[in-house]
């Protein structure tokens, strides 16, 4: 595979959530190791780390990292891995399983393409299996494939494999899930990994790396709202540039084509995109999740946090915004309490004015009369900033749609927050 056919592959991000011994990192090992994009070195140093504890090849070993994660035998942090075959390129962000750690799976979730959601067939559909489905729901992510593991436990029986189906079938309905496969699997043993089982006949789907591989994602990112948050405003002031001035930034949705004309928000000012440069030079349009920098035709005032926009297709501007925030802290969120609001490059302060409710993850019923929301805990809430922002709902652009709550004592990231119509 030439450099330059690798840096032109689809690239895929899925996450990987599942209860505490559901088997999420055996399941990535076996992934990488069927797939047989280990290096050497890392073999060895599994093998060797494998003989010193006295086990048979422990593919877990390669995705948890952390020394206190090898000792409790569990996924603490995000765990982020990045592997290619000749279909694909991947970055899988491993996370947590265990209910004080969902907060890490959010963090993990929020840029996914794809969520592999693990089931134990033992134990079947479990709380914590209603929790990520509904943060992976909330979190808008396009596809879904649930695999329902140890299936060796269970003598591969096609009915407990049904059950499960029908089970989290009947959960999904109420949730907005468009694409959601299922799949068993033996993670242990490599069943339906990447080689179809011969211990389970019955079962005629793809099997998960086809599935990883082959999955439509082009249609995923918005390409109708024209969105370019600025990042950093480029000056070299050289001889050779010195009337340069280049605005840098991640396309967050739309697609962009010199020409343009486009609005900068918050000023309001018109103007023509003049060019548009990637790394490997000037392009013809520029669409997400492309960085790239912009050159005006008007010497007009553009900072970071600014927003370059079609001018006939404008996102939301409000300093009052009603959002689902899925908390991340030990200490509560109260109405009153002040946070910095982080929203695409512009960062504003901000003031919680209204908590309307808290969802029961089993449920999905509305928990209302509420004070506080505490660690892991899912609300609607309203907040009011200092400065106006410009934002699109969550439903329709993850980019615009989402912003994060920062304590300012702490600077810790405090919640996760999808903007609402």
């Amino acid at each position: 595979m030439t450099q330059r056919n690798y840096a032109e592959m689809e690239l895929l991000r899925f996450t990987t959530a599942g209860s505490v011994d559901d088997g999420k990192s055996t399941l990535i090992g076996r992934l990488l190791y069927d797939s047989k994009t280990i290096f050497q070195d890392q073999l060895r140093n599994l093998e060797r780390l494998c003989e010193q504890r006295g086990e048979t090849l422990n593919l877990a070993l390669l995705t948890d990292g952390l020394r206190a994660e090898r000792e409790q035998g569990i996924t603490i942090d995000v765990a982020y891995r990045y592997f290619a075959t000749p279909v694909r390129k991947f970055i899988i962000a491993d996370t947590p399983g265990h209910i004080q750690y969902t907060r890490n799976m959010v963090t993990g979730a929020s840029t996914a393409n794809l969520a592999v959601i693990l089931v134990d067939a033992r134990n079947g559909v479990v709380e914590q299996t209603h929790r990520h489905i509904f943060i992976a729901a909330l979190l808008q992510i396009p596809h879904f494939v649930i695999c329902i593991n140890k299936m060796d436990l269970v003598d591969y029986q096609q009915e407990v494999y049904q059950k499960i189906k029908k089970d989290i079938e009947d959960f999904v309905v109420k949730l907005q899930v468009n694409d959601i496969s299922f799949i068993p699997i033996c993670a242990l043993h490599g069943d339906n990994i990447v080689e179809p089982s011969k211990n389970m006949p019955w079962y005629k789907g793809p099997t998960l790396m086809y599935l990883l591989e082959n999955i439509h994602i082009g249609s995923d990112e918005n390409l109708v709202d024209c969105r370019f948050p600025i990042q950093y405003v480029i000056r070299p002031r050289s001889e050779m540039y010195h009337d340069y001035r280049g605005y840098a930034g991640k396309i967050a949705s739309g697609v962009f084509k010199p020409g343009d004309r486009v609005k900068v928000l918050p000023s309001g000012f018109s103007t023509k995109i003049k060019t548009i440069e990637s790394p490997s030079g000037c392009v013809q349009e520029a669409f997400p999740p492309m960085s790239v920098v912009m050159q005006l035709e008007d010497d007009i005032d553009v900072s970071r946090g600014d927003m370059i926009v079609r001018e006939h297709n404008l996102p939301t501007v409000s300093q009052d915004i009603d959002m689902l925030v899925c908390w991340m802290s030990t200490r509560p969120l109260i109405s009153g309490k002040k946070y910095s609001i982080r929203h695409t490059t512009r960062e504003v302060k901000g003031i919680v004015t209204s908590i309307y409710y808290k969802i029961d993850i089993n449920t999905l019923h509305r928990v209302e009369q509420v004070e506080e929301l505490s660690l892991n805990e899912i609300g609607r809430i309203k907040i009011h900033t200092s400065q106006p922002l410009f934002f699109d709902s969550y439903r329709r652009n993850r980019s615009t749609g989402s912003l994060i709550l920062i304590d300012e004592q702490t600077n810790e990231t405090v919640g996760a927050g999808m903007i609402r119509e």
